[in-house]
């Protein structure tokens, strides 16, 4: 937990407590990858899936970083896909996430994997940006 920690910590501007990270990491740790150079861990991606709204099963993506010195290399994509592929072998419907709309590298990453902008969140983040719901479609 705590090199997903340091690396979430150093690229999002999210500040999340060790309880996010628990809740994800425990009860999904199928959907969390590490990216790893040696001993350095590079990337991380922490995902959940459940039942939303009681009909669909929905896999989220809540957060994926990529050391600035490794980007560009198709880690990001490779976790993305990782994750997504577990999603599909545990039977989910869509995956969604957020991100905000001034992260154009993120919004290129997603959407080149098939994801569609669904809506705008007004002032979603703390430091009050607006975020995009971006939602994949796997049924």
């Amino acid at each position: 937990m705590p090199l997903i920690m340091k690396i979430i910590q150093k690229d999002l501007s999210e500040p999340y407590s060790i309880y996010t990270y628990r809740y994800f990491i425990h009860n999904w740790p199928k959907l969390c990858f590490l990216a790893m150079d040696s001993e350095k861990c590079v990337g991380a991606i922490v995902c959940k899936l459940d039942l939303h709204r009681k009909v669909v099963k929905r896999g989220y993506i809540a957060m994926l970083a990529v050391d600035k010195d490794y980007r560009k290399k198709g880690i990001g994509s490779t976790l993305v896909k990782k994750a997504i592929q577990e999603m599909i072998i545990g039977d989910a419907d869509e995956v969604v996430l957020e991100t905000e709309v001034t992260n154009k590298p993120a919004l290129q990453l997603y959407e080149a994997l098939g994801f569609v902008r669904d809506k705008r969140l007004f002032r979603y983040y703390l430091n009050g940006v607006d975020a995009l719901r971006l939602k994949l479609w796997l049924r």
